[in-house]
This record gives C-alpha cells, sequence and structure tokens, in this order.
C-alpha cells in the first residue's frame, strides 16, 4: 500500500461521522483487536485510510451480513493470513520465472556447441 494510505489522518469523531457510526463503537473495535489506530502523544487516535477501508469492511459485514463481532474478528484474520499467503505465493512464482529464464540461457549457449 501507498504510505499515503496508512498515513494517520482522521480523529475519531471524523472517522465515526464518515462511517456512519458511534464513537464508542470505534473504541470498543479497538479494545476488541479489530483495528489498531495511530495514538499521538497525547494519546488521541487518528484512523488513516487503510483503518477506513478496514472499518467499512467491517461495517458491512456486521450491517448488512448480520455476522457478529466475533465471526468479524475471524474474517479479518483469515482474510490477512490469505493475503499473506497470495504475496508469498506471488513471490515464488515471480523467483521460479527468474529460475526458468536463467535455465533457458543455460540450454542456449552450451560451451563448446
Amino acid at each position: 500500500m501507498a504510505p499515503e494510505v496508512n498515513e494517520p489522518k482522521y480523529v475519531i469523531s471524523i472517522a465515526a461521522r464518515l462511517l456512519g457510526c458511534e464513537i464508542h463503537t470505534l473504541r470498543y473495535y479497538e479494545r476488541l483487536g479489530v483495528v489498531k489506530p495511530y495514538r499521538s502523544e497525547g494519546n488521541i487516535r487518528y484512523y488513516s485510510e487503510s483503518d477506513m477501508v478496514r472499518l467499512r469492511h467491517i461495517k458491512v459485514l456486521m450491517d448488512d451480513m448480520g455476522i457478529n463481532i466475533a465471526g468479524v474478528d475471524v474474517i479479518m484474520r483469515l482474510s490477512e493470513k490469505l493475503a499473506e499467503t497470495q504475496r508469498k505465493i506471488d513471490g515464488l512464482e515471480s523467483e521460479l520465472k527468474k529460475h526458468r529464464k536463467t535455465d533457458t540461457l543455460k540450454t542456449k549457449i552450451k560451451p563448446g556447441g
């Protein structure tokens, strides 16, 4: 993600208003660990764009799909694991392509041939 996506941007009152929820709801989500906003030296919560995307996803899961917070937590953790696994697969595929190119070059350029 781009650095500006993770840059602390919105105080809790603005984040709550943009999300259409209550401030205490965001505090509750933080207590449960489903979102971790940046904390300033004065202990003020700041939410980034990536936090807001995550919170919108949580809101959809709960409000539109009727999933409880425990289910949301499981879904979010599994989504993160899936994304991490996909990044690893992409890296391995990239390595494999490099090795295949190297092997192709070696077979084309044989010594004494």
